[in-house]
């Protein structure tokens, strides 16, 4: 039987599909067996810690002997399993969390977040989101988990989405959103941060959080005749929705939420497909009055959140390498439809 080259193709790609699969899950069974050799380390350091201050070295030094060319058991590093055990004296917890991520990035938690309900949730995001220990330093430094669960949001997701849609909507939420990557002006006008977003828009993503796909700025929709521009707007991978965010440079104000209710029906209406869920909005302002921004939303039909913004700095110099390129998110992550109209609005 002659071969078919079409289907040999195939099958080579579901082998590699399957080879690269296999590897991912090496890894990840390497890292979840030596976090957990580390802990019940950390427990027999706990159970004998009696024996008094020397006893690490000793054990380092001898563990050295035993296996000359082992790394990873430094008095530093036994001190750290130590902590590791009384940190997480369930194994269950540590199997289920704990082992998913490296022991670089536990490290981080460890020395960091002190706060028990903090770090677990770190310990999921993480895990979640594949994130490095640079770039998970800098989610615990711009104070991400108090953003995104502890903070007062204003939306109306759970009035104009189903259940399970507006979860994702406020998962994907923070207040304030910090754009540490902006250098910091007092006169700053829309326009100027808008471009500044858009130069810096991989570190605009990683503040956005996972699941964002930038489409564009100045978004151009033409509707009845008339020409109108969006801020940006993006595509959420999660929600499979389009989000449209609006930027303000001062104080919220109700007729914003008209104007961002007017292009989210534009959107829906010129872009959604019948596999698109209904388009999201954000509005991103200096300051707000959260009573005010409450009642702007309470009738209005169409997603949308209001939420601060802060322009505190300059993004850490190691994470500029971290982050991929607007160009390779795109070819990774945007659905065919989307990633075609993108492509055709930039000519």
């Amino acid at each position: 039987m002659l071969m078919n080259q079409s289907e040999y193709l195939q099958m080579i790609s579901s082998i590699k599909h399957e080879i690269k699969n296999a590897q991912y899950r090496a890894v990840l069974g390497a890292n979840r067996e030596l976090i957990l050799l580390y802990w019940r380390i950390g427990q027999i350091i706990n159970a004998h810690k009696t024996w008094g201050s020397t006893f690490i070295e000793n054990l380092a030094a001898d563990i050295k002997l035993e296996f000359p060319d082992a790394t990873g058991y430094s008095v530093r590093n036994l001190k750290y399993m130590a902590k590791l055990a009384t940190t997480y004296p369930d194994e269950q917890f540590v199997q289920q969390l704990v082992a998913q991520i490296p022991w670089g990035q536990n490290l981080v938690l460890l020395d960091k977040v002190p706060d028990e309900s903090a770090r677990s949730w770190y310990l999921a995001a993480c895990a979640q989101n594949g994130w490095s220990r640079n770039v998970l330093v800098h989610q615990i430094e711009s104070g991400l988990y108090e953003r995104q669960t502890l903070s007062h949001k204003v939306n109306n997701f759970p009035a104009a989405l189903p259940p399970e849609q507006s979860e994702l909507a406020q998962q994907m939420m923070k207040d304030p959103y910090i754009f540490d990557f902006i250098p910091f002006r007092e006169d700053v006008v829309e326009r100027d941060m808008e471009r500044a977003l858009v130069s810096e828009v991989s570190k605009l993503l990683l503040e956005l959080g996972t699941g964002f796909a930038f489409l564009g700025n100045q978004y151009h929709l033409n509707v009845g005749g008339d020409d109108f521009y969006l801020d940006l707007l993006f595509y959420h991978l999660k929600l499979r929705s389009y989000v449209v965010i609006e930027l303000k440079t001062g104080e919220f104000k109700p007729e914003y939420a008209g104007q961002l209710n007017f292009y989210l029906s534009a959107v829906d209406g010129l872009l959604k497909t019948e596999d698109d869920n209904p388009s999201i909005g954000l509005l991103l302002c200096k300051t707000k009055n959260n009573l005010v921004a409450e009642y702007s939303l309470k009738d209005i039909s169409k997603p949308m959140g209001v939420s601060e913004y802060r322009v505190t700095g300059v993004l850490p110099e190691e994470l500029r390498n971290q982050l991929p390129s607007i160009e390779d998110l795109q070819t990774r992550i945007l659905p065919p439809h989307i990633r075609s109209a993108s492509e055709g609005d930039g000519e």
